[in-house]
């Protein structure tokens, strides 16, 4: 299966790989985020268990791609490794060693063309390890509580990462920006877990003002203004 060529040019990046790879995944049912528990790319298609899929990228194919490969496959149910084309079709993605081992791993292989065509050069296998149930289950939890896709995957590290607990900690910071207020008014805005972000202050952009009542600080104001 391959999708349509996007009209934009594939840049050097790695997440400029994302959204053709989230394309090919939506096409086959997924729901697809960037950015989850370390993994490029987690894709959830329901089903009583929902399938559950890991996509890493490079923009070619090096051992630190099947590293991460093998290290993501206790969490899930299949792995995908995505790379870039290489200009004269003559990268490692052409030797039919790498394909070989991506059957031998149970990985499937996605090559990225300039134009944003994907195409599945192997397809992943049934073969899995030991699986990781805890990590597992964090994968999908965090897949389903984060509100939109806000972090294309392959995004640089030195961002900060927009999680489920970061996006709540955003809309409590919204909230007492108009003035102190309690967990249960946060609650209503759509924020289940208010009283343990409240408490547990990790961001340092909140302050108990009495007891049961919470104010945003000059950190949380800022946040505000960059997030």
């Amino acid at each position: 299966m391959s999708v349509a060529a996007l009209p934009e040019t594939v840049a050097q990046t790695e997440s400029a790989l994302y959204l053709p790879i989230k394309r090919f995944l939506e096409a086959r049912g997924f729901a697809v985020k960037g950015e989850i528990g370390g993994c490029d790319i987690v894709a959830v298609r329901d089903g009583e268990p929902p399938l559950l899929v890991v996509t890493e990228l490079k923009l070619s194919f090096t051992l630190e791609l099947v590293l991460q490969g093998i290290d993501r496959a206790a969490a899930c149910d299949e792995v995908w490794l995505a790379v870039r084309a290489s200009s004269k079709g003559r990268g490692r993605e052409s030797d039919g060693r790498v394909k070989k081992l991506c059957r031998m791993l149970g990985f499937g292989l996605l090559l990225v063309s300039p134009s944003g065509r994907v195409d599945p050069l192997v397809e992943p296998v049934a073969w899995k390890p030991r699986a990781n149930a805890k990590r597992r289950a964090g994968l999908i939890r965090e897949h389903g509580r984060r509100v939109g896709d806000p972090t294309p995957g392959g995004s640089s590290t030195r961002v900060p990462r927009m999680t489920a607990y970061r996006q709540q900690a955003l809309v409590c910071a919204a909230t007492l920006a108009a003035g102190p207020a309690k967990p249960k008014a946060l609650r209503a805005q759509g924020v289940p877990d208010a009283a343990a972000i409240l408490q547990s202050n990790y961001y340092g952009w909140f302050e108990r003002v009495e007891r049961g009542v919470y104010r945003l600080t000059e950190a949380g104001r800022a946040a505000l203004t960059t997030a």
